[in-house]
């Protein structure tokens, strides 16, 4: 129980009714799990206003509200705390109800359109070898050292955050990696942590569905930025032309790195293969078991962000090399006849060309490319026919499928995304996801390279309001075995 004085440090309230003196139990923003002595936090969303479920949470015995406007009727035993934006103040007191944990770790954020599940999850991994105990929370996995905890959102509501990153403080982590989504960023549900480092990526077209225009999409990236304490570091990547845009106006000691040109982290590639590549950092020759340009700059970013952290530079290179690779990010799956299944992640127009291209770098004349891939219901439809233009562009066979179609048809969004081809491309469209490999697996002869793009990770398929267990990986696996004979990388 804590005192609501001590909860609202910090929190820039505009009005206080009720009493002054009260305990607080638990903090909650859903009015179904309220108990006697809680917080509610009225919060107003895109399909519900928390504010109209203000009385049932006090019904249930809730004696803090924090709302942005005074219900009609108030009780004269709860105390009501009005400010401008829940979310943020919900973030706030969720720092305050936790103790503050992220001062008591150093965390670092991880920002951008493509690359952020691969860098967090890899530095995590990379600071464990190191001898440190490590926090993640990524789009894959949230982990508290060694115990793992399933993934719901690529970073967490705001109460849900402040108590992992207090468990893995009581746990003796030292650090924490995680994925800082434009959606949290927005929603204020990493305002109040307190960040050592924060990383970009790169910015690509993504989540316009949510953000309406690329510009607003790349302030709310930005604001990331803008926010972090003068001690932190800002790394960016910039030969992605938001990269210095990032960092304008920000205290946090900037630092930059790049593949084209000058920047305090450099890095070439000088050899691809289908296991690996050899990279130059910052003049030292490195093999590491991630391929692609994409995935360079992924490394990179490892690299810089465990210097600036105070590691020493031969012990992260020597390190680095034993990575592995994410799940659902360029996986290979190798049948006995040498066709190669690649599952990945890729559901942007940019991650499926990088992706694509990284294969077009390794793949033999002789060898014909089959790219699979769909596109998300209820998403940004502005992408579907840029997706089908990418995988026709460079595939010997497109095969275009359901991604998790959600209240949408699925033969709709495929009308999206051929809409405008060239009559001429090669392409099918098969809007079941497991027929789709299916073909896919026998259409490929041997020695083929089959990618399957946009599920990556993912165990299940969201068709209408229910999810189905669905894994790429699994379906692939049994259609080589029966076709190819299989075994996994």
């Amino acid at each position: 129980m804590k005192s609501l004085k001590s909860l609202l440090r910090g929190v820039a309230c505009t009005d206080f009714v009720g009493p002054e003196e009260q305990s607080v139990n638990h903090l909650v923003y859903d009015s179904r799990q309220v108990a006697a002595g809680d917080c509610f936090f009225a919060v107003v969303g895109s399909a519900s206003d928390g504010h109209d479920y203000i009385p049932k949470a006090i019904e249930a015995g809730a004696r803090t509200v924090v709302c942005q406007h005074l219900p009609q009727r108030l009780d004269p035993q709860v105390s009501y705390v009005v400010v401008a934006e829940t979310n943020a103040a919900m973030a706030e007191i969720a720092s305050n109800y936790y103790e503050n944990p992220s001062r008591e770790l150093k965390l670092v954020g991880v920002t951008g359109t493509n690359g952020k599940t691969t860098t967090a999850t890899l530095l995590a991994d990379l600071f464990q070898r190191l001898g440190y105990r490590t926090g993640l929370i990524s789009t894959v996995v949230y982990r508290v050292g060694d115990k793992q905890i399933p993934s719901t959102h690529t970073t967490p509501d705001t109460l849900r955050l402040n108590a992992l990153l207090r468990e893995m403080v009581d746990a003796g982590c030292d650090y924490c990696f995680m994925e800082v989504s434009s959606h949290a960023i927005a929603q204020h549900r990493v305002a109040g942590l307190h960040f050592a480092g924060g990383l970009f990526t790169n910015l690509t077209h993504d989540h316009l569905d949510y953000h309406k225009t690329f510009a607003e999409y790349l302030r709310v990236k930005k604001s990331f930025f803008d926010t972090l304490p003068k001690e932190a570091f800002a790394l960016v990547n910039i030969d992605d032309k938001n990269g210095r845009v990032m960092v304008q106006n920000t205290r946090a000691r900037v630092q930059t790195l790049s593949l084209q040109s000058p920047a305090d982290f450099r890095c070439k590639i000088i050899e691809m293969q289908l296991d690996g590549m050899l990279l130059q950092i910052d003049g030292r020759e490195v093999w590491l078991r991630q391929l692609g340009r994409f995935n360079a700059y992924n490394l990179l970013t490892i690299y810089s962000t465990a210097l600036l952290l105070g590691a020493e530079r031969e012990e992260v290179l020597r390190l680095m090399s034993t990575l592995d690779s994410v799940s659902g990010r360029f996986e290979t799956i190798h049948a006995a006849d040498g066709t190669v299944a690649i599952v990945d992640y890729a559901h942007t127009p940019d991650a499926l060309e990088n992706v694509i291209r990284t294969i077009e770098e390794i793949r033999r004349p002789e060898q014909q490319l089959i790219v699979l891939c769909g596109c998300g219901g209820d998403r940004d439809r502005t992408k579907r026919p840029e997706m089908a233009q990418i995988a026709v562009k460079y595939a010997s066979l497109a095969i275009f499928t359901s991604d998790n179609p959600r209240s949408e048809s699925p033969e709709a969004i495929l009308d999206d995304m051929v809409e405008g081809l060239d009559p001429a491309a090669r392409y099918l469209r098969i809007a079941h996801r497991g027929e789709a490999i299916r073909t896919a697996a026998l259409m490929a002869k041997a020695g083929d390279i089959i990618l399957l793009a946009g599920k990556g990770h993912e165990t299940y398929q969201i068709i209408g309001t229910e999810s189905h267990h669905f894994d790429d990986k699994e379906e692939i696996s049994v259609c080589l075995q029966t076709l190819h004979h299989s075994t996994r990388r």
